[in-house]
């Protein structure tokens, strides 16, 4: 069953290890998850950035707040009021084909919902997409890239990582705007925007107890370790 998946509100590991175990566990499942937070920001950052450029990129910006090793790509996404969220489905595109087709649906969606947005369409070197630029972390919403959708302004609104397993995808994606992470429309112009990409209907459930105690093992064994944190 294709699902909108509720869950309680779960720390930066967590979410992580949660979204590993979707993709594991519904292999064959459409599976849209909003991240419902914990109090306080917390970062994430791409599988292949070096945990020491992350670091000093947080130094530099005054965080203080946990931060997590992604099992996806791309770079330091600072996360304090964006609507985060996670999809699991199959495909055998390739990621720039899966982020074409998924960020039109959404900026679709979101235009009709008022946003005047717009799609990065420059293609870009293959250096733009380096986890690191110059020593230094690259940042997902400082420099955007490829069918990113960016805000009138120019400033990236919507990003997203990929990571495949299998036939099956790992997409986890943020859309940053004021107010997002309780903004009812933004919301639902995501929702609508995986439901046309994916020609589906989604049907909400709440996570399972145990779905949820696999998750938090996940994220104590594995994503708030220092041998994670630390594995480049």
């Amino acid at each position: 069953m294709d699902v909108l998946l509720h869950t309680p509100p779960l720390n930066v590991f967590e979410h992580m290890a949660l979204d590993e175990h979707a993709v594991r566990v519904r292999p064959g499942a459409v599976t849209l998850r909003f991240y419902n937070w914990t109090d306080g920001p917390a970062v994430t950052f791409g599988y292949a950035q070096f945990v020491s450029e992350v670091r000093r990129g947080l130094e530099a910006a005054h965080f203080t707040g946990p931060y997590a090793r992604r099992p996806t790509g791309g770079g330091v996404v600072f996360h304090t009021d964006d609507l985060t969220f996670s999809l699991v489905f199959s495909s055998e595109d390739r990621p720039a084909e899966i982020y074409q087709k998924l960020h039109g649906f959404i900026l679709s969606q979101l235009t009709q919902a008022g946003l005047a947005a717009c799609a990065l369409t420059t293609a870009l070197p293959a250096a733009a997409y380096a986890p690191s630029v110059n020593h230094q972390a690259s940042a997902c919403f400082v420099r955007p890239v490829e069918n990113d959708l960016l805000a009138e302004n120019g400033q990236k609104i919507l990003g997203g990582a990929i990571r495949r397993f299998g036939t099956s995808v790992l997409y986890q994606g943020s859309l940053q705007r004021p107010g997002a992470r309780t903004n009812p429309l933004l919301k639902r112009a995501v929702i609508e925007g995986v439901r046309q990409f994916l020609a589906i209907d989604l049907h909400p459930v709440c996570c399972a107890p145990e779905e949820l105690q696999a998750a938090k093992a996940l994220a104590s064994l594995q994503y708030n370790t220092l041998a994670w944190t630390e594995k480049f």
